[in-house]
């Protein structure tokens, strides 16, 4: 390839390598025993070490290489000095070498908004600490080993759990990064933890393999713990084969990619832009469609409101089928905007 690599590219290929070291604090956090939580606005809204440190990491990292570009973290920190183990100066080089699409070849710093949720489950990620040791996470031993979470029968919610680095230009989500910490944390000793997936308009998606539910099935995946009437009426409305109920909104859309669902409905507000700026521009990437319950896209600006207020639809294939479907009553009871 002749050149410098375009910047939106420099810019995903050092969030994939962020991602990865996110990970990793992801796991040492579990590892350690230690979980740190405290609580933000309720019991229900927990934030852990491993958000703290991994906000810092995926910020302090991104904004050092590319210092011009808007970084919006969920977690509201404050303003100090970052550890140096914690900054992630790599690129993944397999990104670098692809050609960017001509459309966001000449975006400047300044133009892309980062969206980053550093941990995405975090009620699944404390959930199935306590289920590892039958107790609250900071009575765990120092000694923890990660090779015990391989076992377990509430472990499968460590698949909940994910990192979101999402990047957006003009109000779009034209790229997005998701870190699965533990994936592969079934499979026994010897097999390596973790992986990436990453994707970008009008290049495709990366790091898994694109399914779609066999059969035609309507298969529905939805909240696991933020249910409410609007959640399960719509979920009804949609006359699904099946419901499967998970955590975090990246792991829903992977539901969607690798064919284990074919939509996901969330009609009620809770949803943040940090929350589907990444999984969104995976999904699109691939030909998949996120809007509100409306129909209607979300924006991605520096300065939109930060909930995702009208609900999430979000499907591989089909869309229009599902958002007819939405009941006049939900659209009645979610907000407007």
């Amino acid at each position: 390839m002749a050149g410098s690599p375009a910047l939106v590219m420099r810019l995903v290929a050092s969030a994939f390598a962020v991602a990865e070291r996110a990970g990793s604090i992801v796991r040492k956090v579990m590892h350690s025993g230690d979980l740190g939580i405290v609580e933000k606005t309720g019991a229900s809204d927990l934030q852990t070490l491993a958000d703290r440190l991994v906000q810092k990491s995926i910020c302090a990292s991104l904004s050092r290489r590319f210092p011009k570009i808007t970084i919006i973290g969920e977690e509201d920190l404050p303003s100090e000095a970052v550890e140096e183990d914690l900054i992630e100066s790599g690129q993944a080089g397999d990104i670098l070498q692809k050609v960017c699409p001509a459309e966001y070849s000449d975006i400047r710093e300044e133009e892309l908004v980062v969206w980053v949720d550093p941990l995405d489950g975090t009620k699944e990620y404390t959930e199935a600490a306590v289920s590892l040791n039958g107790a609250a996470p900071h009575t765990w031993p120092p000694h923890t080993a990660l090779g015990a979470l391989r076992h377990g029968t509430a472990l499968c919610l460590l698949d909940h759990v994910t990192v979101l680095i999402g990047i957006a230009y003009d109000g779009k989500a034209i790229a997005g990064v998701i870190n699965q910490p533990f994936f592969n944390y079934q499979l026994g000793p010897g097999e390596s933890l973790g992986r990436t997936l990453w994707g970008m308009l009008g290049l495709g998606a990366f790091g898994f393999e694109l399914k779609e539910v066999p059969g035609g099935r309507r298969i529905i995946t939805t909240t696991r713990s933020h249910s409410n009437k609007l959640v399960t009426d719509c979920v009804q409305a949609m006359e699904p084969h099946e419901v499967i109920k998970v955590g975090g909104a990246g792991n829903k859309i992977i539901q969607l990619v690798e064919g284990k669902a074919s939509a996901y409905v969330f009609a009620s507000p809770g949803c943040k832009k940090w929350d589907t700026c990444a999984p969104e521009a995976l999904l699109h990437a691939v030909g998949g469609k996120l809007t509100d319950m409306r129909g209607r896209p979300y924006r991605y600006h520096a300065d939109v409101k930060h909930m995702n207020s009208a609900g999430v639809l979000a499907t591989l294939r089909d869309h229009q089928y599902y958002s007819s479907r939405v009941p006049e009553s939900v659209l009645q009871g979610l907000p407007s905007d």
